[in-house]
């Protein structure tokens, strides 16, 4: 071999077990980072084992009969679990204004707008005992859907039928 050669592989070599070297220390920098990071992950959250089993348990119970089911009561949250609690409307024209005008007011779902009086008058025809009873408990139909008090059940129900009345006042001028 001549000394080209041999000059050669010795620097090859050279390279090659720098190489070697540097990826022996990225992997070992790289497994003390990890251990360090998952170490104090653990540590940070004191009930890790709670939170890991509050995301994995069953989303549903089954209520058994015969047993105490009063853990599984619906509790009443506040409107889109928001925390803010909105005011109950004092009339129609206000539970028009934060209810129903949602949809009535564009015409959405279905929903009759208010003031038309074309889209109103089959409605009308039916009757307020109707209406109140389509408002109050809610009605999936042919032209559309009307939520239960659309979907402020914390309204009392006279409140609500004020609200019809006001939409039908609207729908008769």
């Amino acid at each position: 071999m001549s000394k080209q050669d041999t000059h050669f592989v010795n620097t090859f070599s050279m390279v090659i077990g720098i190489l070697v070297l540097v990826a022996i220390g990225i992997g070992v920098f790289a497994r003390v980072v990890a251990a360090h990071t998952q170490e104090t992950d653990v540590v940070e959250q004191r009930d890790f084992e709670k939170s890991v089993a509050m995301r994995i348990e069953p989303l549903s119970q089954e209520a058994i009969v015969g047993q105490d089911n009063t853990a599984m009561a619906i509790k009443p949250d506040s409107p889109a679990g928001s925390g803010v609690v909105l005011p109950i409307p004092k009339d129609g024209a206000q539970v028009y204004e934060q209810v129903c005008s949602a949809c009535h007011g564009l015409g959405i779902a279905g929903a009759p707008k208010a003031g038309d009086v074309a889209a109103w008058g089959p409605r009308l025809a039916k009757g307020k005992t109707v209406l109140y009873d389509h408002a109050l408990h809610g009605f999936t139909g042919q032209a559309g859907t009307m939520p239960a008090k659309g979907n402020r059940l914390d309204i009392p129900d006279a409140i609500i039928e004020q609200g019809v009345d006001h939409m039908m006042d609207m729908a008769k001028h």
